[in-house]
């Protein structure tokens, strides 16, 4: 009974099962399934041996040959010819799937006619393909839109170096004690637009800067110690501006080894993100603190500032692109991204930590470089 019920099983499913018999002879096993007679007049009936027509099935006929290998080997498994396509006695084309299979000892070959399973197939493929088209298209133009911003912010930047010439200038003429409030307000508002202005340049060509080329020779590696130091000669006159501080900790040993892997330049523009990302949000008369410490094979960067500290909600999406804080206005939200994105591309790691006297403490590990014998 079970045997019948397995025979009509198959033949419903529009599977044809063939036992191997010899090389190219089968036996039919169960029922056949009604499609065999669109492709062979001949009328078959289980038990009966069969060849394979190879002028009929010439797909076929080549798949038999890696299925040999399997039933000679008696190999566990199954081994699939893939899908192709049969013309019937009436001219219509269909579409079938093969498998060799050994089961104690005895060699089948089971045939499939694909009906609906292959129109979802081939429909689920067809989608595929479209969604894919799709999002190339899509990062094609978003391509095209980060090119337009990225040459608006640079022609926006040249209009603001010459409004600097001009603030520049006004400083040599006798300007009453208002204007020269005015003036020296006008100067930090420039300063902000030009430190947004670089967030936004460096987060187009961060991707790109964080693939380039950077040393990992003891010799040529740089100083993160020298790039702190440039940097706080750099920002210092800006933190004057607003009675804020800016310095290196006592405790840092200036004779000790401090080199990193790395680029220079890019090394400076990392620290000068933390350091401008401290004086944001540092009230006026605070002070922001660098500290370098060994760490084993790295050496950890610390700069720690006297601010409100990160909302809790914010942190998680700290070094995201685009993230900023939530009660400051005017900024890009893509300093602390190149910052994340260039320092794990030289092997290090990056985050963040509240102080516990109140205000932030933003880090980064960096590994040393590695001694290269001449």
């Amino acid at each position: 009974m079970s045997n019948s019920i397995t025979n009509e099983l198959f033949a419903a499913l529009n599977i044809l099962v063939l036992e191997r018999i010899d090389i190219g002879l089968f036996k039919i096993v169960g029922n056949c399934p009604n499609w065999l007679r669109q492709f062979c007049s001949q009328n078959f009936i289980s038990g009966i041996d069969i060849l394979i027509p190879q002028e009929k099935f010439p797909f076929l006929a080549n798949f038999l040959i890696d299925a040999e290998f399997v039933w000679q080997k008696n190999s566990a498994g199954k081994l699939s010819s893939g899908i192709w396509s049969e013309i019937n006695l009436a001219g219509r084309e269909y579409q079938f799937e093969a498998y060799a299979i050994c089961l104690n000892s005895r060699k089948f070959l089971l045939i499939e006619l694909l009906n609906e399973n292959f129109k979802d197939k081939q429909y689920l493929i067809q989608k595929a393909r479209e969604n894919n088209l799709n999002y190339q298209h899509f990062l094609k133009e978003n391509q095209k839109k980060e090119v337009l911003i990225y040459c608006i912010i640079h022609d926006i930047a040249g209009q603001l170096s010459a409004i600097n010439c001009c603030l520049a200038l006004l400083e040599f003429e006798n300007l009453t004690s208002k204007g020269e409030e005015y003036l020296e307000i006008a100067r930090k508002q420039s300063v902000n637009q030009e430190m947004l202005i670089r967030e936004v340049l460096d987060a187009f060509s961060a991707e790109v800067l964080s693939l380039e080329s950077f040393t990992v020779n003891s010799d040529i590696a740089p100083n993160i110690l020298s790039s702190a130091q440039e940097v706080i000669e750099l920002l210092n006159p800006t933190f004057a501006l607003n009675d804020m501080q800016l310095q290196l900790s006592a405790t840092i040993d200036i004779t000790a080894d401090w080199k990193v892997i790395g680029d220079k330049s890019r090394l400076n523009r990392v620290i000068s993100n933390l350091v401008e990302n401290a004086y944001r949000h540092s009230p006026p008369e605070s002070t922001v603190t660098i500290n370098l410490q060994p760490d084993g094979e790295y050496i950890l960067f610390t700069v720690d500032d006297e601010g409100g500290g990160v909302p809790p909600d914010m942190v998680s999406n700290l070094f995201q692109k685009f993230s900023q804080g939530k009660y400051k206005s005017g900024r890009a939200g893509l300093g602390l991204y190149f910052c994340r994105i260039t320092v794990e591309r030289w092997g290090g790691a990056i985050g963040y930590i509240p102080n516990v006297k109140g205000g932030s403490q933003f880090w980064f590990r960096l590994p040393r470089p590695v001694f290269v014998r001449s």
